[in-house]
């Protein structure tokens, strides 16, 4: 399977909100480094601080925060600071947040990787918070931060609450740039959820209902009665419903409209679609009707793909269906579009980024007509490998389309479930296999590039054959790697030849053709490109591999073939 691209969010907040010129140079050194994308600039007057969103992969993120951080070091100097937020540093708070593909706690040790580096070439020292503190207490950013860049010189000289990289003594440098709290945390979502009510007060009581700080207990009636105190002097709380969760009821002049305000501070213990539904479910017992919802900022895609097949699953639909479809089924279940249009492409973190970073148009990307004409052209990529991988995506595809058609069969209601599992396989399959189309003429570029290399003196003779090799190695990999993902698209095609739709048995027939197609195409370019390779060990092994996948092919099309034959 091809591996999920790692993404991670950066919202570094730096301590100046006025001077336009300052900001300007700090975000310039993000929006400068390759790999990531700027997302949002929020500047504030009263607070004197700006909050910067940014993403990409994690490498890329680092870099570009230790760029900023260097920056804003050189340009603040907190001893002429002063603000309305809490604050102890240049830049303040430096947050990672994992996206997509990564982990909470692998962004934890990113974070302390990016801490230990400010404190080591910056000479900033630095905490460590939420799941990347080193100490317990500092998971809280107030414990971090108490006292503010004013308590510093104190803390300094407190074993106990020194920084965790970069301590010294309390000098000129650090008056200058203050402490930075470098963290990692999860992913907020902040949302509305539209009501049919003008009533801010009913508002209020559906956000009180599912917030997991709930409503104070009060004695007598619920909403006049005197609030209940704990032996502390405290308010008695009612949980809400929903964990993980802040929210609040409020009207919308814009709108003309009451909503309930949340934030989702942790989107894997509550997802988007379970608190909207938990929403629905309350404002129902208020006899209020959610009309729609808005997400404000940007969502991970997962987010959406997740509501996506959670509606789908709640229908007995199968989820093995194009991701662009399974979010347009989560854009209308829960009515994204219901204010203004929702664009996806506008609103989903992983679709930006991909905007911004693909500068050649992809093969996949091409009609069918134009893909034919490329490959037809005189140069030799789009080849073989590549027409060998999409017509492994096309038999993955066929077998997906009868097990979705066999899932919405009239009178197979009970077997939903059963087809809709074989079409998200497929579904896996095909999103492989159309990935590998464009690698296989990648790997072919590779080749390209290293026998263009110099090779004027020994040394560069060497490396151009060093580079030579790996790159037939890549290329020799790259339809080894197509023909194992074609080859598990068999099962698919067999099982709905065996169990799917009798109607469409020949569209399961014709998928095994192309995946045999596939599986034996793929191994040409194993054996031609293997041919080049100076170690014979490795090149035997894959050009085994490789025929070991076809003589098995060769087989699993033979009996599909008899299998679809026989039901004709």
């Amino acid at each position: 399977m091809a591996k999920e691209k790692q993404i991670v969010e950066c919202v570094p907040n730096f301590s100046e909100g006025r001077n336009m010129e300052v900001i300007n140079q700090i975000t310039k050194e993000i929006e400068t480094c390759k790999g990531v994308k700027l997302l949002d600039v929020d500047p504030g007057e009263a607070t004197n601080r700006t909050v910067v969103t940014f993403v990409g992969d994690p490498d890329s993120v680092l870099e570009a925060a230790f760029n900023a951080v260097r920056k804003a070091g050189q340009l603040i100097d907190m001893r002429q600071h002063h603000g309305a937020h809490p604050r102890m540093g240049a830049t303040d708070v430096c947050p990672l947040i994992p996206v997509a593909g990564i982990t909470l706690e692998e962004c934890a040790e990113l974070a302390r990787r990016l801490a230990k580096r400010i404190a080591t070439e910056l000479d900033i020292p630095c905490y460590c918070y939420e799941a990347a503190a080193l100490k317990p207490e500092r998971k809280n950013l107030a414990v971090c931060r108490e006292g503010e860049y004013e308590a510093l010189a104190e803390k300094f000289g407190d074993p106990e609450k020194r920084p965790d990289f970069g301590y010294r003594a309390f000098d000129e440098g650090v008056a200058r740039t203050g402490c930075t709290a470098v963290g990692a945390r999860d992913f907020l979502i902040a949302v509305n959820y539209n009501l049919n009510t003008t009533s801010t007060r009913r508002a209020n009581a559906i956000a009180f209902d599912v917030r997991e700080k709930g409503r104070p207990v009060r004695e007598g009636n619920p909403i006049t009665g005197k609030i209940r105190k704990d032996e502390n002097g405290k308010n008695v709380m009612q949980p809400g419903t929903l964990k993980s969760t802040k929210a609040i009821g409020w009207f919308i002049d814009e709108y003309g409209i009451a909503q309930v305000s949340m934030n989702i501070t942790n989107i894997n213990v509550t997802p988007l679609h379970v608190a909207f539904d938990e929403v629905c479910r309350c404002a129902q017992n208020r006899g209020i009707r959610v009309t729609g919802t808005e997400i404000v900022g940007l969502v991970p895609k997962r987010t959406l793909v997740e509501a996506g097949k959670y509606f789908l699953e709640k229908q007995h639909r199968s989820v093995g269906i194009p991701e662009k479809d399974i979010i347009d089924i989560a854009i209308h279940s829960m009515g994204l579009d219901d204010l203004k249009p929702f664009d996806p492409q506008e609103k989903v973190i992983e679709y930006l980024l991909e905007a911004q970073t693909k500068n050649d148009k992809q093969l996949v990307d091409l009609t069918v007509k134009g893909f034919a004409e490329e490959t037809s052209r005189e140069s030799p990529a789009p080849g073989g490998g590549t027409i060998a991988a999409y017509m492994g995506a096309l038999g993955a595809a066929l077998g997906t389309m009868v097990a979705n058609l066999s899932s919405h069969k009239p009178g197979w209601d009970e077997r939903w479930d059963e087809f809709g599992k074989w079409a998200e396989k497929g579904q896996s399959l095909m999103t492989e296999l159309l990935h590998l189309v464009d690698e296989d003429t990648q790997a072919f570029n590779r080749i390209m590039e290293a026998f263009g290399m110099p090779k004027k003196t020994e040394e560069e003779k060497a490396e151009r054959t060093k580079a030579i090799q790996a790159a037939t190695l890549y290329a020799t990999e790259v339809p080894l790697h197509t023909m194992k993902a074609s080859f598990e698209a068999f099962g698919i095609c067999r099982a709905m030849a065996e169990i799917g739709n009798p109607n469409s048995v020949s569209d399961a027939g014709v998928g095994a053709l192309a995946v045999r197609a596939a599986v034996l195409g793929a191994g040409m370019n194993v054996k031609i490109n293997a041919s080049s390779l100076a170690d014979r060990e490795v090149a035997e092994r894959l050009i085994g591999e490789a025929n070991d996948l076809i003589a098995r092919a060769n087989n699993e099309e033979k009996e599909i073939v008899a299998i679809v034959e026989a039901k004709l």
